[in-house]
């Protein structure tokens, strides 16, 4: 079913050979998208070899050629290749292997024990069953140091895509790589398309044999001949299967494990053709082998063909073999099985898996669970074995990162079987300070507790506990404590600003310099900007500015624009203006169309300071009536007295008063406060 081709030297091309590839330029791009439906897409399926057996001969530094089982209590759950050439498989109990094989060495799995705080290998764990449990964290392990060996044997993300399946398999999408090793290799394939257009097809490879150096290569579909020239998609097959081979030799050589492989067009059928050809080779399906490589098998030993969905497909058809399944027309498939299950099986019949390979490597929980033979019937049974679970979880949880925030389960699970009921219980997991194992434990405690209160809790045969919802942790928060000042950098502070607040006392007894008070009136509710003249400046023509003497003094006298600002004056806009002749005014007025045109005053102002120069006139209009109403106001104010409330509380600021203190100044005689708003 599969054969070793020799390396042919490439012969010179012949005018007969300068046909096209059908395949194009388009789908050489696509390549290094990822994209699923690409026709010369690569995935391969690495599948370390009797794994857990291969862990404890690395572990106990065993030959490669001795027999050796891994046991977990009075069964085999492992055992390597050099053992099954004895007859011996996970059916057989320990008894039985070690007469069909004496030198067998079976070495148990490692197991958690009550008041210990790690697991340990212990020679006698299958004798005390009922109070250990078993441990697989040595396996993980291995498993993270192998998945980091391949990651670093490929170039780095984006162009790496890698996807763990399980403990002991992880899949790649290689058709990145393999399109920049093409495009290296391969110089006319970085020429434009014909006529640029993307739907020309590629020329020929340059060459007409392909060295497979020592891969199982699947034999071609009938009517195909290793005597064609290869296409593209063999090219890119080759390629991957080289990749494959290097990543395989660094697993061997950094961490002594041996894998095999399989290299095609998805991931069913590089999975089937890893497990093709074992220990320790790799198998590569073209696609013109596809036909081929299935026509053998049976579809039960096919992802999602295992279970109840394959043996109701045996039962409709009778057959459990693809080739028989492929003389079954679509229709009839659909009408026994369903449309939507039909049509995927008449695909995965003929090779089609549209499956992409996730880069993700999360987990989404944990778990740890025992089966009581003989059943716990009491609450320090029970609290016993949530001990060993919760340093279990624990341990892993650590070398998730959950010490370092990385990452954090949100809720914990609780599921207990009494007879025939299952019951689950279920609590959040506080998210304000960092996961512990005793926070843990407490919740696992008031999760049992919560049991037993519902009633019939005893005898149990079975208890887990999981932990699940993990989410990513916020990392580089700073604590409330980092933003306080402490010690001698806290008084240090304090004396500086004593010191500071001292020079302002006695700046503020040094008497002001005398300068000529200004009366504007209501202008001294308003507020200068520092680009107030400038904004005032239309075509030479400025507001008409303050005598000589006034500039002189507050030149001398009176703090920076910005204190100006804040303390209160007449806006640019609210001054008075130069007179402008009606032709000049309309000239601007018409030309200028971010300018503001008074009708009241007859000017033109910025459109900026349009509402402050309205507010103006509203505080004048004010002003005025409050000025004729001021007989009537000062013959109330003789009659009411001192007592008005009005006069005792401070003015409410409102619209176009400043944020100072005006509310208490001394009012000018002949004058009264204006309360606006």
């Amino acid at each position: 079913m599969s054969s070793s081709q020799p390396y042919i030297q490439s012969s010179p091309a012949t005018p007969s050979r300068r046909r096209k590839s059908k395949f194009t330029f388009r789908q050489l791009h696509q390549l290094q998208q990822f994209s699923p439906s690409n026709p010369l897409r690569v995935i391969a399926h690495i599948d370390l070899d009797a794994f857990y057996a291969q862990c404890e001969m690395v572990r106990l530094g065993v030959a490669e050629d001795q027999p050796l089982a891994v046991q977990q209590w009075q069964g085999l759950i492992a055992i390597n290749y050099p053992a099954r050439k004895f007859g011996l498989n996970r059916h057989v109990t320990t008894i039985e292997a070690k007469k069909l094989c004496p030198d067998l060495i079976m070495q148990h799995v490692a197991t958690w024990k009550e008041g210990e705080e790690r697991w340990a290998y212990r020679d006698d764990a299958f004798k005390d069953m009922a109070t250990q449990k078993v441990s697989l964290d040595p396996y993980r392990r291995e498993s993270r140091k192998i998945l980091a060996v391949i990651k670093d044997s490929l170039p780095a993300a984006p162009i790496q895509r890698v996807e763990k399946a399980s403990i002991d398999e992880v899949f790649l999408d290689l058709s990145a790589q393999i399109h920049s090793v093409m495009l290296e290799r391969f110089p006319e394939l970085n020429r434009p398309p014909p006529y640029d257009d993307p739907t020309e097809n590629l020329p020929r490879p340059p060459t007409t044999a392909l060295n497979w150096d020592t891969d199982a290569l699947i034999d071609l579909d009938e009517g195909q001949k290793e005597e064609e020239d290869p296409d593209w998609d063999d090219i890119a097959m080759l390629l991957g299967s080289e990749i494959v081979r290097r990543v395989r030799a660094m697993i061997r050589e950094k961490l002594k494990y041996t894998c095999s492989a399989g290299v095609a067009k998805n991931k069913m059928l590089a999975k089937l053709g890893s497990g093709h050809n074992k220990p320790n080779q790799q198998t590569v399906v073209r696609n013109r082998a596809v036909q081929q490589f299935l026509s053998g098998f049976k579809f039960t030993k096919i992802r999602n063909l295992g279970g109840k969905l394959g043996d109701e497909v045996v039962s409709a058809f009778n057959t459990d073999t693809v080739k028989d399944l492929l003389e079954v027309p679509m229709d009839q498939l659909k009408r026994k099985i369903g449309d939507d299950t039909g049509a995927w099986l008449y695909g995965v019949a003929r090779g089609e898996d549209a499956s992409e390979v996730n880069p993700r490597t999360q987990i989404k929980s944990m778990l740890s669970a025992k089966s009581f033979r003989p059943s716990i019937n009491s609450m320090d049974q029970a609290v016993r074995w949530l001990r060993i679970f919760v340093a279990d979880i624990f341990s892993r949880l650590v070398e998730e990162g959950v010490l370092e925030n990385k990452r954090k389960p949100k809720t914990i699970n609780l599921h207990h079987r009494q007879g025939g009921q299952m019951r689950s219980k279920q609590a959040p997991i506080p998210q304000g300070k960092v996961v512990s194992e005793e926070i843990l434990f407490d919740l696992a405690k008031n999760l049992v507790a919560q049991v037993v209160v519902d009633g019939r809790a005893w005898p149990c045969a079975n208890l887990s506990l999981s932990v699940g919802g993990f989410e990513d942790g916020v990392t580089g928060n700073r604590g409330i404590g980092s933003f306080l000042i402490r010690g001698e950098e806290a008084r240090s502070i304090m004396n500086s600003a004593r010191d500071t607040a001292e020079q302002e006392n006695v700046r503020d007894v040094t008497p002001p310099g005398k300068r000529r008070r200004v009366d504007d009136g209501i202008g001294r509710f308003f507020t200068p900007r520092e680009d107030s003249k400038e904004e005032s400046e239309i075509d030479g023509h400025r507001a008409n500015e303050p005598d000589e003497e006034m500039h002189e003094n507050q030149s001398k006298n009176t703090p920076s624009s910005e204190d100006l600002y804040r303390g209160g004056s007449t806006p640019p806009s609210a001054q008075p203006q130069a007179k402008e002749s009606p032709p000049l005014q309309a000239a601007r007025h018409q030309t200028n169309i971010t300018s503001y045109f008074c009708p009241r005053c007859s000017i033109s102002l910025p459109a900026s300071a349009q509402t402050e120069h309205e507010d103006w006139h509203f505080a004048e209009d004010l002003q005025a009536e409050e000025r004729n109403s001021r007989p009537s106001e000062n013959n109330t104010a003789h009659s009411s007295g001192p007592s008005r409330k009005t006069q005792q509380l401070p003015l409410k600021r409102s619209r176009g008063r400043p944020a100072g203190d005006g509310g208490t100044k001394a009012v000018d005689k002949g004058q009264r406060k204006l309360a606006f708003g």
